[in-house]
C-alpha cells in the first residue's frame, strides 16, 4: 500500500492548515499532477504513488494510457469526469473508508484546476477521510512565469463562457481587476477572445499567449491585445495547441479618476447623462470634459478611461 503519507498528525489528514481526525484503518486519496507535455516532467514521487495505487481515477482512459506506457505499467483505472464524478463519489469514499489508497489524475496539470474532482474532495472533507497531494506541472503558472506581466499577485480565471454574450459580461465584470488575470482557451476561440478583451479593456493592454508548453513547439507569444490579434490574423498556422492567456491587470485609476466615478455613479442611475456630468461639475468643481469621459465610461461597454 502507498505510505507516503502526510505527517502532520498521527493517521490524520490536513486540509485549510490544521489537522483533522481520519476513520481508524482508512486508506487515503492522492492528488497528483502529470505532465502538461512532456513525460520527463513526472515527479519520481508521483510515478511511486501510481505504480502503487490500489486504483488510478483518470479524467479519460485513452490519454491516461499514455502516461501509463511511458512508466511501464497497467494500474487499474476508473474514469471520473464532469458527467459522473458527482455519481460515483459516495463509492469512492466507501472504498477510502474501507481502506484502499486511490489516486487522482486530470488529463494535464494540477487535477481540480479547471479538471474534475472538486465534489469528491468536497465529500472526502466531510467524511474526514485522508487527503495528500503531490504538486507538479500547472500550465497557468507556468504562462505566468514565463509571460514577463506582474506575478506578485494574479487571478487564475480558467475558461471564459463559450458563448459570446456570457463571456463578454465576464469581461466587463473583470475590467477593473488590478492584478495579472490568467485564462485558458480553446484555440478556436482564441482569436473572438482577444478581440472581445482588446475592445472592452483597450488594444494595448499587455499581454501574453502561451501554448504547447513543453512540448517540442512550445510558444510563448508577448504583445499588447490588440498585437495579438493582428498577430494571430496573419499567422494562423500558430492558432492551434494546448493555450494559456495571461493578461495585465487594469492600470490603477487616479484619486481624481475613482472621486468622479463615485461622484458620477449615483447620478448616472437615476439621471440622462448630460444632466448627471452638469450636475456632478456643478459639485465638485472638476473639469466638465473630464467628468464626461469618466460618464462614458461608466455606461458604455467601453472599460474606463
Amino acid at each position: 500500500m502507498f505510505n507516503d503519507r502526510n505527517t502532520t498528525s498521527a493517521g490524520g489528514m490536513v486540509m485549510n492548515g490544521h489537522a483533522e481526525p481520519a476513520e481508524s484503518g482508512a486508506g487515503q486519496l492522492t492528488i497528483i499532477a502529470t505532465p502538461i507535455g512532456n513525460l520527463d516532467d513526472l515527479s519520481l514521487r508521483a510515478q511511486r504513488a501510481i505504480s502503487s495505487a490500489a486504483l488510478i481515477l483518470v479524467e479519460d482512459r485513452r490519454h491516461a494510457q499514455r502516461l501509463f506506457q511511458h512508466l511501464g505499467v497497467q494500474p487499474r483505472t476508473l474514469a471520473l469526469h464532469e458527467h459522473n464524478e458527482r455519481a460515483l463519489a459516495p463509492q469512492i469514499a466507501q472504498r477510502i473508508a474501507a481502506g484502499e489508497d486511490i489516486a487522482l489524475l486530470s488529463d494535464a496539470g494540477m487535477p481540480l484546476i479547471s479538471d474534475p474532482g472538486f465534489p469528491l474532495l468536497a465529500l472526502l472533507r466531510e467524511q474526514r477521510l485522508p487527503v495528500t497531494i503531490i504538486p507538479g506541472p500547472n500550465a497557468a503558472l507556468a504562462a505566468l512565469a514565463l509571460s514577463g506581466l506582474p506575478s506578485d499577485r494574479f487571478s487564475f480565471e480558467g475558461f471564459l463562457p463559450a458563448k459570446g454574450g456570457a463571456r463578454r459580461a465576464r469581461l466587463q465584470a473583470l475590467q477593473r481587476e488590478a492584478r495579472s488575470m490568467i485564462f485558458y482557451e480553446a484555440p478556436h476561440r482564441i482569436g473572438e477572445t482577444l478581440a472581445d478583451m482588446a475592445e472592452l479593456w483597450g488594444a494595448d493592454r499587455g499581454a501574453a499567449l502561451c501554448r504547447e508548453l513543453t512540448k517540442m513547439y512550445e510558444e510563448c507569444l508577448r504583445d499588447s491585445l490588440g498585437g495579438l490579434v493582428a498577430l494571430l490574423q496573419a499567422h494562423p498556422d500558430k492558432v492551434r495547441g494546448e493555450m494559456t492567456l495571461v493578461v495585465a491587470g487594469a492600470p490603477e485609476q487616479t484619486q481624481e479618476a475613482s472621486d468622479a466615478d463615485q461622484l458620477l455613479s449615483p447620478l448616472l442611475a437615476e439621471l440622462p447623462l448630460a444632466q448627471a456630468v452638469r450636475i456632478a461639475a456643478n459639485q465638485s468643481g472638476m473639469a466638465h470634459r473630464f467628468l464626461y469621459t469618466r460618464a462614458l465610461a461608466l455606461t458604455s461597454d467601453q472599460g474606463p478611461a
